[in-house]
């Protein structure tokens, strides 16, 4: 990839990249790092806090019941996680918010794979802790694509163990570039939840996941499709 002018410019590049979901979120992670941007050191600290303090280790494990929750929809409408489950298994995403790039790169990847997903009897979720008109500025392939949730003040993603203080360092940076979590979230507390995936059969099993405090690389369209077609074996 030729060096971009700018974060946006690399930003709508890399969403255009034929290439596996983790390699497009490294490509963006360089991207900081060669356009100078301090957000990739805040991110490399906020890493390495994450590892040392285990973040995410007890969250919810393959075999295990997923959570039940109830979460408003982008309409409004209270969904539970039974009637998703009810037409089959899904494939449930943990984000940051709207406004994470890399939350999006992963989530414009899984559009792309909408239709080897729903081939396989599963539809896309995705929990973010925006409010409903924050999740409305997401891409209108991700809101045609997905069944996106708010989880007011994270508290479905706390009883799982996948919520982050970001810090004050990065909230500073945030801010600098016009991001209030306060004003998107609804409070001032700057956490959010530790991006996961969870594979969840249609019984309410975790058939995979992914939970890794390095929250920059995320799971693999393939290793989705490869768990959901063992669930569809038994």
């Amino acid at each position: 990839m030729k060096r971009p002018a700018s974060l946006t410019e690399a930003f709508e590049e890399i969403c255009k990249m034929d290439a596996p979901l983790n390699t497009r979120l490294s490509a963006y992670q360089d991207r900081l790092r060669e356009l100078n941007f301090p957000f990739a050191e805040a991110y490399d600290d906020l890493v390495a806090r994450l590892k040392a303090g285990e973040v995410g280790s007890t969250a919810p494990d393959v075999g295990e019941r997923m959570p039940a929750f109830s979460l408003p929809a982008h309409s409004g409408r209270l969904v539970s996680l039974d009637e998703i489950l009810q037409p089959g298994p899904a494939v449930i995403s943990f984000n940051r918010g709207h406004w994470c790039p890399f939350c999006k790169i992963e989530l414009a990847t899984l559009v792309r794979h909408q239709d080897e997903i729903a081939a396989l009897g599963a539809q896309l979720v995705s929990i973010l802790p925006d409010r409903q008109r924050f999740v409305g500025r997401l891409s209108p392939e991700i809101l045609n694509s997905f069944v996106i949730l708010s989880d007011t003040d994270n508290a479905y993603a706390l009883s799982l163990g996948l919520v982050v203080w970001l810090g004050r360092k990065i909230a500073t940076l945030m801010e600098g570039h016009g991001h209030r979590l306060s004003e998107y979230q609804g409070n001032d507390g700057w956490f959010v939840p530790l991006p996961a995936t969870f594979v969840v059969g249609a019984d309410g099993r975790i058939v995979a996941r992914h939970v890794d405090p390095e929250f920059r690389r995320r799971m693999e369209i393939t290793e989705i499709l490869a768990a959901l077609e063992r669930n569809a074996q038994h």
